[in-house]
């Protein structure tokens, strides 16, 4: 059957109760402790409002991260402005010494812009050649329609479905559990998949992965996440270097006392250098925290994207079910690019998929299939 002779709506899975609170059984006691933490949602709730929701929390996430960067750019800025400043041995700080005020502010803006000039930058470098790169690690390769048809005519069906051109395909020769979609837009984009998964999918359940890797390049979640991860690589760059440079700055020249050998504000510039060390130690830790939040966001929106486009939520249920018992490592995947396969490519045999964290790029497989039965059994 066609992945797309499948009727709108959701599809309860086999065995599932009808929702009434007098649908005793083994199935009913299941699904009712499986999505215990999603019952709070209201009964009108559909995959659509699902998208719309993790849309609205990445959007919030990315602004988060974006003020991050630029307060630490310009915290880093006011600190060099202030040590620049004019030299002055009055004790304290008032406004009746300007020479500091002057030039703090200004610095706190130059800071800033710069810091987003940077990310700018950043971001143009990978949006060009991030992709290909990330092919060519993950050991792809692309593959023509008379190499496997059925995986072509599947991502074919769901980009027609989809609204996207059809993707380059390619094959990872590895037999772990895996996929992944890269490109910076539609027209860009290219689906991978691992030997491994490729055997071990029905062709419903390979539609789902397929529909959900295709959703990550309509959603333009490789843009935004090569876009998050240069921020982040900005800002831990930043950090470091300011260690190191405060570091050698005291081994240099410790006999020296105040700002700058003399010069600048005194008390401001201790004040500020207090500031700009704390978010050296802060900030790369909320970067990281901030990429991962929004990294699971986006998983659960391509979930909910693959039904959206399938329109059978068992298929993406089974293959999720299946990925959980993967305990195999992906050779050639590292932690620069684990955030854009389908589950944790680095993941032992002895931690599995199934615990949820602040500091993991992809929320508990049980978290998903527990999303998207929720949904199923309204």
């Amino acid at each position: 059957m066609s992945t797309h002779d499948r009727r709108p709506g959701p599809t309860p899975r086999p065995g599932a109760a009808s929702g009434s609170s007098s649908g005793a059984g083994t199935g009913a006691g299941a699904v009712h402790t499986e999505n215990s933490r999603f019952r709070a949602l209201p009964a009108n709730v559909t995959f659509y409002d699902l998208i719309r929701r993790n849309k609205r929390k990445s959007v919030f996430l990315v602004g988060l991260m974006i003020v991050l960067l630029t307060v630490f750019g310009a915290a880093i800025g006011g600190l060099l402005g202030a040590m620049a400043g004019p030299a002055d041995t009055t004790p304290g700080f008032t406004a009746d010494r300007p020479g500091v005020a002057d030039q703090l502010f200004p610095s706190l803006i130059l800071g800033g812009g710069v810091a987003l000039v940077l990310a700018a930058i950043g971001a143009v470098w990978s949006w060009y050649g991030g992709s290909n790169a990330i092919l060519r690690m993950s050991g792809a390769r692309p593959l023509e329609k008379r190499d496997d048809p059925q995986l072509f005519n599947v991502v074919e069906e769901l980009a027609i479905a989809a609204g996207v051109p059809m993707p380059a395909v390619y094959l990872i020769d590895d037999d772990a559990l895996n996929a992944f979609a890269t490109g910076r837009d539609p027209e860009h984009g290219a689906v991978a998949i691992t030997r491994g998964l490729r055997e071990k999918l029905s062709r419903d359940e390979l539609a789902g992965v397929m529909a959900h890797e295709i959703a990550h390049i309509r959603n333009y979640d490789i843009r935004l996440m090569v876009l998050v991860a240069t921020m982040v690589g900005l800002i831990v760059f930043a950090a470091d270097a300011f260690r190191r440079m405060m570091f050698y700055g005291m081994m240099m020249g410790g006999g020296r006392r105040g700002g700058g050998g003399g010069k600048g504000g005194g008390p401001l510039v201790l004040v500020l250098l207090l500031v700009v060390l704390i978010l050296s130690i802060v900030a790369p830790i909320l970067a990281l925290l901030i990429r991962f939040a929004i990294s699971r966001q986006r998983e659960f929106l391509a979930d909910a994207s693959a039904v959206e486009i399938t329109r059978y939520p068992p298929g993406m249920i089974g293959a999720l079910e299946k990925l959980k018992g993967c305990r195999q490592s992906l050779e050639g995947a590292n932690r620069a690019t684990a955030h854009m396969f389908i589950i944790n490519p680095l993941k032992n045999a002895k931690k599995g998929h199934s615990m949820s964290s602040v500091f993991r790029t992809h929320p508990s497989i049980d978290d998903r299939i527990a999303r998207l039965r929720a949904l199923m059994s309204r």
